[in-house]
């Protein structure tokens, strides 16, 4: 290419992951021409190498534990899994790594893709280097919208590249089993990745430097979690910090706080994330790389009317559905900015991602699965709510029974004392995942308590937990 070729959008995005994908959705929906620029894979992290291949992993080790705790077919299912089945699983719903029907959305709505690294070169300019080295300026007359999520944050161990060790993306494509694995950490991917490869026949030890598992719920949801990954046959090892690791005749060996010397065949740091903003540009426009970006609630970055920042790499709330919300948010302030329409920019209205505030859902897929929206009791203390907790064994629920015998679990509901709503609810145990919704729906629609009385729950469901929830608050 003799010379840069420049072409003129209303808006630009960098990222065709799925918060990408939403924004995009929804500019096209509203008229407006839109260029998404894409360096890897479009669908993005989710799709390949989060959540779409670890719940592929997951959920045969789920139906299985499942299927051990219901009489009669208990004595049918104790053997193995069949790994290479369950990794070709994982493999279908990943498309094999391969992006061509999700190229093929993008081309259906009428957005333009460019393959290559986008960097802003200045306002409302973003430069796509491509494959062939190529250069093609984009400019927007309205946004530029940043969905480049974010990525593992390795811990500054010396030798740490050497020993070549596993980041999420290795956990959830590995292409075979490992007989021994390290998992350091105590989140949702050390917990959930813990979960699939000891049922996969693992032999898994967790180091994690804090008091217990997923410190971000409730203590009886990771309290429940490591309990089960014990019984399964984890060591999980928790107050204890990684010293050194080395990788030695292709083992890897790490070294604790405690001066525990341990073997394995591979080690997975699941450790935090850290934005994907270091490469793009942001310099040019007077803002720190390697930064998380900070927005409003219609999701533009402060200081700049012309650029939004959607999903991870605001560090609002680090989960795929919540960045698929803030998109749809975000492309719906952006349509009404670009035709002159009021913004509806109150709490809880069309342009104000309210819900990233008091009411983020989340779904650990363990065994037993962990789930919670809103706030815990600590965090409403913390915000200054006057709020009541109350707590239901979630195994004197008829439902729960039915579902697996010996069941274990446990819910809590905390209760806002001054308006008699809902601030957060936290279920663990087998099957809560699907109870969720009903949760979130409850504390983002701000339900009163009174009227929760009137939404009787089917018997005998599982769901029945939330009569028992507020018959213990009535009754505390």
């Amino acid at each position: 290419m003799t010379e840069t070729e420049t072409n003129a959008y209303d808006v630009v995005v960098l990222g065709a992951g799925p918060v990408g994908e939403n924004v995009a959705d929804r500019t096209r929906a509203a008229g407006l021409t839109t260029a998404v620029v894409e360096s890897e894979l479009v669908g993005g992290e989710c799709s390949y190498w989060a959540c779409m291949p670890s719940k592929a992993l997951l959920r045969p080790v789920i139906a299985r534990a499942d299927a051990r705790r219901v009489p009669g077919l208990s004595q049918s299912v104790q053997g193995p899994l069949d790994a290479p089945a369950v990794l070709a699983h994982r493999d279908y719903y990943t498309s094999d790594w391969k992006d061509d029907g999700q190229v093929g959305w993008l081309d259906s709505i009428g957005a333009d893709l460019y393959r290559g690294h986008g960097r802003l070169t200045g306002p409302r300019t973003v430069t796509v280097t491509g494959p062939d080295g190529g250069e093609r300026v984009l400019t927007a007359r309205h946004a530029v919208v940043v969905c480049t999520g974010s990525r593992a944050a390795l811990p500054g161990l010396p030798g740490l590249d050497e020993v070549r060790p596993w980041t999420s993306r290795e956990a959830t494509s590995a292409k075979d089993v490992p007989g021994r694995l390290i998992v350091v950490g105590g989140g949702v991917v050390a917990t959930e990745m813990a979960t699939v490869w000891q049922a996969l026949g693992s032999k898994v030890t967790m180091l994690v430097r804090g008091k217990g598992l997923l410190p971000r719920m409730e203590p009886f949801a990771g309290e429940l979690v490591a309990e089960a990954l014990t019984e399964a046959g984890a060591d999980v090892r928790t107050g204890t910090s990684v010293e050194s690791v080395t990788r030695e005749n292709g083992s890897v060996v790490a070294v604790t706080d405690h001066g525990d010397r341990i073997e394995a065949d591979e080690i997975l740091f699941a450790t935090g994330r850290a934005p994907r903003t270091d490469d793009l540009g942001l310099e040019a426009i007077g803002l720190e790389p390697g930064t998380w970006l900070d927005v409003d609630d219609s999701l533009r970055v402060t200081g700049h009317d012309w650029l939004y920042a959607v999903g991870d790499v605001n560090q609002r709330a680090l989960l795929t559905h919540q960045g698929k919300y803030q998109a749809r948010i975000a492309g719906a302030a952006i349509a009404a900015r670009a035709t002159g329409e009021n913004l509806l920019a109150e709490p809880w209205g069309a342009h104000a991602a309210t819900a990233d505030h008091a009411a983020v859902p989340q779904v650990v897929f363990t065994d037993p699965e962990a789930a919670a929206v809103g706030l815990s009791l600590a965090e409403a203390e913390q915000a200054g709510h006057r709020v009541k907790a109350v707590d239901v064994d979630l195994s004197t629920v008829a439902g729960a029974g039915l579902y697996a015998d010996g069941y274990k679990g446990r819910a809590r509901m905390v209760v806002d004392l001054e308006d008699e709503i809902l601030r957060g609810v936290t279920l663990v145990g087998p099957g809560v995942g699907e109870l969720i919704h009903s949760a979130t729906i409850a504390v983002a629609g701000q339900v009163p308590v009174g009227r929760l009385w009137h939404a009787v729950p089917s018997y005998p469901t599982i769901s029945e937990v939330w009569l028992r929830l507020l018959e213990a608050y009535r009754d505390a």
